[in-house]
């Protein structure tokens, strides 16, 4: 399988000096939509549920046109991640009895079936990341519920796009999150339907659970390993010959892994040497706090940072975590491209 770099959930059309109209113009086909509980509370059930059901419409064709626009790419790009407020509001007590009615379940299986056909039709992988809200490992039994169940909302449309049949034939993660670490994590996934076990993740974290916490979940699950999270966690690079890399992929059970890659924001990195990996604990010093180090950058800025990051790509696929999504995500591989041609000609 040729080796993958993709991004999150939103398409960014290539000119963005084009007007703040323009561009949503363009962008707005491709473009999940979504509502709030507060806004359809304010309305009549009737004009309620004709917002829900626009949205379903126009968010599984969203779909299926940014799946397309991914598929129409060189094949290292055909990887992307769905948004995931495809159904708002799915597990709202208010509104879930509308996500049940059949006639919303023949659309979004017959729709959303479209998604996962051109998905497998165009060799784009596909995957989904719930938000962190849901915390799997939560000490407090009714978060536990809500996280499974929203989980499971995923699953469902996962199911609908004709995945989740077999281990890891569409990535769904998670971070560990809760006080009950991995031990919890185990437990959540005792009650998961097969769609949502076969599918789903874990990460690590920037905050409690780092690699090794992940480690302990290897038998269980396929872990994702974020470069940027252990950094600013650890304060150290993990390098593609670690130890803990082989045990990484090895939970995958022989489907390629994917890994989460992203840098600090630009105004933090941009004042550095772009050509050498940034220094955590001199940033500390210098009264950069690690929250502000966690948050992601527009672009990718820092090239010995890509270098870093394409280390790795001969093991895992590359899921770009940058504000400007496919934007960046190119940039990277055009890097890829660079480094490429560099070594032919100093050969």
């Amino acid at each position: 399988m040729t080796p993958r770099i993709g991004f999150a959930c939103k398409y960014m059309h290539e000119d963005q000096t084009q007007k703040k109209k323009i561009l949503e113009e363009l962008q707005r086909p491709l473009t999940e939509r979504s509502t709030t509980v507060t806004w359809l509370g304010r309305q009549t059930r009737e004009v309620a549920e004709e917002r829900l059901w626009d949205i379903m419409t126009h968010n599984a064709a969203a779909a299926k046109r940014l799946v397309e626009y991914v598929g129409s790419l060189p094949v290292e790009l055909r990887m992307v991640r769905l948004g995931s407020n495809q159904l708002p509001c799915a597990t709202h007590p208010d509104w879930r009895y509308f996500w049940q009615r059949p006639d919303v379940i023949a659309y979004g299986e017959k729709h959303y079936g479209m998604v996962g056909d051109a998905a497998r039709a165009l060799d784009v992988r596909l995957s989904m990341h719930p938000g962190q809200f849901v915390v799997l490992a939560s000490d407090n039994p009714e978060i536990v519920e809500r996280s499974i169940e929203e989980f499971e909302y995923h699953a469902t449309l996962i199911r609908w796009m004709g995945y989740g049949k077999k281990f890891q034939d569409f990535k769904c993660n998670v971070h560990i999150s809760g006080r009950q670490g991995p031990a919890g994590i185990k437990d959540a996934i005792k009650r998961f339907t097969p769609e949502a076990r076969n599918t789903i993740t874990i990460e690590n974290d920037e905050n409690k659970w780092g690699i090794d916490n992940s480690l302990e979940l290897a038998n269980d699950l396929a872990l994702v390993l974020d470069i940027h999270h252990h950094w600013v966690r650890e304060g150290s690079y993990i390098e593609a010959n670690d130890d803990r890399i082989k045990r990484i992929v090895d939970s995958w059970r022989g489907i390629r892994p994917a890994m989460h890659y992203s840098q600090s924001e630009e105004q933090i990195l941009l004042p550095l040497d772009t050509n050498t990996r940034p220094d955590r604990a001199a940033l500390m010093e210098s009264g950069i706090a690690r929250g502000k180090l966690r948050k992601h950058s527009d672009y990718l800025p820092n090239a010995a940072l890509n270098d870093y990051a394409l280390s790795h790509w001969h093991w895992a696929d590359i899921m770009v975590e940058a504000k400007c999504k496919n934007l960046a995500s190119n940039m990277l591989l055009q890097q890829y491209y660079t480094n490429e041609a560099e070594s032919i000609l100093a050969a």
